[in-house]
C-alpha cells in the first residue's frame, strides 16, 4: 500500500536582482545599500566611488542595474555611463542626481541612461524607480523631462537639417504625438487631447521610436527639441 503523495517542490525563488553602488560620498552608498538590500528581489553586489571602479566593478561582478552619481573626482559619472552603454550586454544606468537636475545627468541620458533617481528621495520611491528600471522601463517622469531638455537643449545642431529630414517619416499624427510627448504631458493627457484612447497613443508612440530608431521617450523628447519640431518655451 503506497502512502500519500507529497506535496510538489515548491519553485525556485529567482535570483534578486544585482545592483551596484558608484557614489563617491560614503554615506549615500551607505544609505542606498541599506534601502536595496532591505529587499528579498534585490542585492547589491558592489560599491565603487568613481566611473573608473564602477566600470571595473561591473566587469567583475555583472550587476544587472548601476546606480550612478553624475558627479565624482577622477572618472565621472558621465563618462563611466557613456562606457558602459556602448557594452552590448551592459547593466541597465540608473543615474543618481540632486533635485537641480545638472547638465550632467542630460548628457548621461543622451548616452543611453535609463532614468533618474533624487539623492534625497524617500526610500519607497528608490525601490519604485529601481524595479521600473529593471523591468525595462525609463523613470523619468514626463513634466521632469520636458525641464530637463528645455534647460539644456538651446538651437538645434549644425545636424538639425539631417533631424528635421528624418521627421518626414512620420504620419502627421504621429508627429503630432511626438510634440506633445515633448511638451511634457503623459499618454493619458495625450489621449485626452486628441480624442484617442491610451493604447493609441501608445502606438503611435512605438512607431515612432521605430521609424526615428530611439531608444525610448527620453530620447524622443530630445530629438524633438533638436529637430526642431518644437522649442524651448512652446
Amino acid at each position: 500500500m503506497t502512502g500519500p503523495t507529497p506535496p510538489p517542490a515548491p519553485a525556485p525563488s529567482p535570483s534578486p536582482s544585482r545592483v551596484l553602488i558608484c557614489d563617491d560620498q560614503e554615506l549615500i552608498r551607505m544609505g542606498l545599500r541599506m534601502v536595496v538590500d532591505s529587499q528579498p528581489d534585490l542585492t547589491v553586489v558592489g560599491e565603487a566611488a568613481d566611473g573608473g571602479a564602477a566600470i571595473a566593478g561591473v566587469a567583475a561582478l555583472e550587476p544587472d542595474l548601476v546606480l550612478m552619481d553624475v558627479r565624482m573626482p577622477g572618472l565621472d559619472g558621465l563618462a563611466a555611463t557613456e562606457h558602459l552603454c556602448a557594452q552590448p550586454h551592459g547593466p541597465r544606468i540608473l543615474v543618481v542626481t540632486t533635485f537641480d537636475l545638472d547638465e550632467y545627468a542630460y548628457t548621461a541620458l543622451r548616452a543611453g541612461a535609463n532614468g533618474f533617481l533624487v539623492k534625497d528621495a524617500p526610500a519607497e520611491e528608490i525601490l519604485v524607480t529601481v524595479r521600473a528600471v529593471l523591468r525595462g522601463e525609463v523613470m523619468v517622469a514626463p513634466s521632469l523631462t520636458r525641464r530637463l531638455v528645455e534647460r539644456f537643449v538651446r538651437q538645434p545642431p549644425t545636424s538639425g537639417s539631417a533631424q528635421r529630414g528624418r521627421l518626414a517619416a512620420l504620419t502627421e499624427r504621429e508627429r503630432e504625438v511626438l510634440a506633445l510627448v515633448a511638451r511634457g504631458l503623459a499618454n493619458g493627457e495625450i489621449a485626452e487631447r486628441l480624442f484617442v484612447g491610451e493604447t493609441t497613443v501608445k502606438t503611435h508612440l512605438g512607431r515612432v521610436l521605430t521609424k526615428l530608431g530611439l531608444r525610448d521617450r527620453i530620447h524622443a523628447v530630445i530629438f524633438a527639441y533638436e529637430s526642431g519640431l518644437i522649442r524651448a518655451g512652446d
